[in-house]
């Protein structure tokens, strides 16, 4: 520590607080891969000025020491030596800034690493082993993470997202940083009161939204009982989980920390009760059908644009991105001629250097997609017109809109998440008066949700399958809901849900 002081008593004015993390949500039934060279890795001054809101007077209020934090967007697994390089990394730059008071320890939370359960525990638990068991830890999460046991021990101040789509990210993240800073000044080295509960629910995102009741209501109730530094109940966090993943800790979680153990224990038994109550009420975010049925309903309304999420090769949610099923399915009708389509998208790097090479205006014949993730599909063959070459984008790279027929087919260099009418206008298209915007999506982001007139999500195939028990989940907890029968409504399975307390605070 920067200088002795006794539990209980006020740490230095200046706390001393490292900041490190891997931020990754990973698919274990996806056959990507999620190197080291796939993170964007940011170190030192970067991280501070990534979040806005390290402003003057948060950076007044503790000595930051930003040291390394790798982020993805949603993949495949880690493999191991890539995951044990980047924890050797953070575990040297820890150790190098000795003493800290504190770590601000930024996840996702729903890593995976091949061949080992739990990364984010791991590497929880190697970075205390170095700060020291007296450190206080925080972290903001993502709602769809997991919380097992181990993380939530070696974990003090532990939140997640309360929206989904997650609009609230930035606030849950200053808050973890703001918490953090109102611990050490208030308790020093003491930890605080926790208490940890698990739910067997293990649901999709887009079967949880905020958007919609339940998770709505479920939400609204965290904030109400969650009242911030100086109460006994300081933060609360619900955690749905990740469902594409099978390991032992993949389900619905909740944290409570505060000043009272009681109190800690008291919400997230209501929290946990209130949920397990509510399992049959969640509902997809969107009516769902299967590819054709809402390629149907698009072509008859008379509602545009009308978007449908290919939902099951989501790279924001894990899947591969380059599963081509639906692809081949839109190019295959003849009944959306004199449509405005566009496909958003595949990632074929080879593909998309020979059509820029090519140039606009070049008819360019190509095998693309299923590299990664071959699907129910393999490659695609086709041929198109080049139509439009954006180059620059930080994910993408190079970006070809290529035309075959009705359809505008995005194909990029690299794996990339279409969420914003920025990526679409980039590449010369205008959302607004396209017909049918078939996107590699679950839920809609927020800019696209607005720029729908109508719109369904698609059961379609691919490693984040919406369809979970096609999926086949062997390691998870069970009975879970909605994987067993039992945990049903009438099924006659009641899950224990008394909160394990954690904690140390009165």
């Amino acid at each position: 520590m920067t200088s002795p002081v006794s539990p209980g008593e006020a740490a230095p004015a200046t706390p001393r607080i490292a900041i490190c993390g891997l931020s990754l949500e990973a698919s274990t039934y996806s056959p990507a891969r999620t190197t080291r060279a796939d993170f964007v890795r940011q170190h030192g001054a970067e991280i501070l000025d990534y979040y806005p809101f390290f402003d003057a007077e948060l950076r007044a209020r503790a000595t930051w020491l930003p040291l390394v934090r790798y982020r993805a967007i949603p993949g495949g697994a880690i493999p191991r030596a890539d995951y044990d390089a980047i924890k050797r990394e953070m575990v040297d730059a820890l150790a190098a800034v000795l003493p800290v008071d504190g770590v601000l320890f930024d996840i996702h939370g729903a890593a995976s690493v091949v061949g080992l359960d739990d990364p984010e525990a791991d590497l929880a638990a190697a970075l205390r082993a170095v700060a020291g068991e007296r450190a206080v830890f925080s972290s903001g999460m993502d709602l769809h993470g997991n919380v097992s046991l181990d993380l939530a021990q070696l974990v003090d101040l532990m939140t997640c997202y309360r929206m989904a789509p997650h609009e609230d990210w930035l606030d849950t993240k200053a808050r973890a940083a703001v918490n953090l800073v109102e611990w050490l000044a208030r308790h020093g080295e003491k930890r605080p009161a926790r208490a940890w509960v698990q739910v067997p629910i293990l649901l999709p995102g887009e079967q949880t939204s905020t958007r919609l009741e339940p998770a709505a209501g479920l939400y609204a109730k965290v904030g109400s009982l969650a009242s911030g530094p100086g109460h006994p109940l300081w933060d609360l966090g619900l955690w749905v989980g990740y469902p594409w993943a099978d390991e032992p800790r993949n389900q619905a979680a909740i944290v409570a920390y505060g000043e009272d153990a009681e109190a800690c224990g008291a919400a997230c038994a209501d929290l946990a009760q209130g949920l397990w109550e509510a399992r049959e009420q969640f509902t997809f975010v969107a009516p769902t059908g299967t590819l054709d049925e809402c390629l149907d309903l698009a072509r008859d309304s008379t509602a545009r644009p009308y978007f449908v999420s290919d939902s099951g090769d989501n790279p924001t949610a894990g899947g591969a991105g380059d599963v081509t099923w639906s692809l081949a399915r839109l190019l295959e009708r003849t009944d959306l001629e004199g449509l405005r389509v566009v496909y958003a998208s595949i990632p074929d790097a080879p593909a998309a250097r020979l059509a820029r090479d090519a140039g606009v205006g070049a008819t360019v014949t190509l095998t693309l997609g299923a590299r990664v993730d071959p699907g129910p599909e393999g490659p695609l063959s086709l041929t198109g017109v080049v139509e439009h070459i954006a180059e620059g984008d930080e994910v993408a790279q190079t970006e070809v809109v290529l035309r075959i027929g009705p359809v505008a087919v995005l194909l990029t260099e690299r794996r990339k998440p279409y969420h914003l009418i920025s990526d679409f206008t980039r590449n010369g298209i205008d959302v607004s008066a396209c017909d049918i915007v078939l996107v590699k999506i679950g839920y809609l982001e927020p800019e696209l949700f607005a720029a729908a007139a109508d719109w369904r999500l698609a059961l379609t195939p691919g490693g984040v399958d919406q369809h979970l028990a096609r999926l086949g989940h062997e390691r998870v907890a069970r009975p879970m809901f909605p994987l067993d029968a039992a945990a049903r409504a009438g099924g006659g399975y009641e899950p224990t849900l008394t909160p394990t307390l954690l904690t140390e605070a009165s």
